[in-house]
């Protein structure tokens, strides 16, 4: 098992913010938009550096996603910032019609999702944010790992053309991947090789199935882990040359277990190589106010849920 490590913990919400300023910094056509939560969304450097670039549009998050549209037909291209729950369930109407079908520019940046949000509730921890965006046509989902795959991916969507959904988060994480790294939209990371169980993990779960990993190997398992940080479009060959060689797989997400990246992997698998797979999500409810790791703990979205389903996977072989 190939070791990872890391010097500190950093939220990915701050790996967005970092992004942001240094792509105002390399396109002049960079603007952002923000409905009222500058501080969640980790933009006070961007606004502090390009004033008259940034967009307070207030608690509108609709007018947000309007004025976002119109404005990449002025060749702009525009960072929109709320939370993932008002990102997509509050204005999905908006980025259906005038993001998605027109094939707008935008860029809908996500932050406080998932159960990690925390103590603000069930109706602000989006569960199903991924399910609804990767069902619009022609929209890119990324849902990066650590603080600075989240900057990295941030700035590779300056160069993307079409609309995109990048999701992050708000609890301080490991971060373990390299600063300099190159973010290739659509491409999975091979993290560790293995050869009795295949561990594709997405977002906050990534470290814990590193984690899950060094845990299998004390048990005499060998995990191939790999982190797919684009669920749409989804590296399908990654995936089905791991589960071609491990013969069993494991989905891991802090997402509904109904239409995030779990049900992406099934397609492929059912469409291609049909192979044992287990999923590590919540299993179709909504969350509830606690401390993140309370939860995460308590909705199996940890290694020790990880290392449970390798286990059960490998026995389906």
């Amino acid at each position: 098992m190939k070791k990872y490590t890391y010097t500190e913990s950093k939220d990915t919400r701050s790996g967005f913010g970092a992004g942001l300023l240094e792509a105002g910094r390399q396109n002049e056509n960079v603007v952002a938009l923000c409905a009222d939560l500058i501080g969640s969304l980790k933009m006070n450097d961007f606004i502090k550096e390009f004033p008259e670039r940034f967009f307070q549009i207030g608690i509108a998050e609709a007018n947000m996603m309007g004025i976002a549209a119109g404005l990449t037909i002025g060749g702009k291209i525009p960072f929109t910032g709320t939370f993932a729950n008002f990102s997509t369930g509050r204005v999905y109407d908006q980025i259906r019609q005038s993001i998605a079908y027109s094939g707008k520019n935008v860029k809908i940046c996500a932050s406080h999702a998932g159960l990690t949000l925390g103590e603000d509730g069930a109706t602000h921890q989006i569960l199903e944010d991924i399910g609804l965006m990767k069902m619009l046509p022609g929209m890119t989902v990324i849902n990066p790992c650590d603080y600075n795959q989240t900057k990295a991916a941030t700035l590779a969507l300056v160069n993307h053309e079409g609309p995109a959904y990048l999701r992050f988060g708000r609890p301080v994480v490991p971060n373990f991947t390299p600063a300099d790294q190159t973010f290739e939209i659509g491409k999975a990371i091979l993290l560790n090789e293995g050869t009795d169980v295949t561990i594709v993990a997405t977002g906050h779960l990534v470290w814990e199935a590193i984690q899950a990993g060094e845990e299998l190997e004390r048990l005499g398992i060998s995990a191939e882990i790999i982190n797919i940080h684009t669920i749409k479009p989804l590296d399908e060959q990654a995936i089905l040359n791991s589960a071609k060689k491990t013969g069993c797989i494991v989905t891991a997400e802090e997402h509904n277990r109904l239409g995030g990246l779990g049900d992406s992997v099934a397609q492929v698998l059912a469409q291609h190589f049909p192979t044992p797979q287990e999923f590590v999500a919540v299993d179709d409810s909504f969350g509830e106010s606690g401390k993140p790791a309370q939860l995460m703990e308590k909705y199996g979205l940890n290694a020790a849920s990880i290392v449970e389903a390798a286990r059960k996977a490998i026995t389906r072989k």
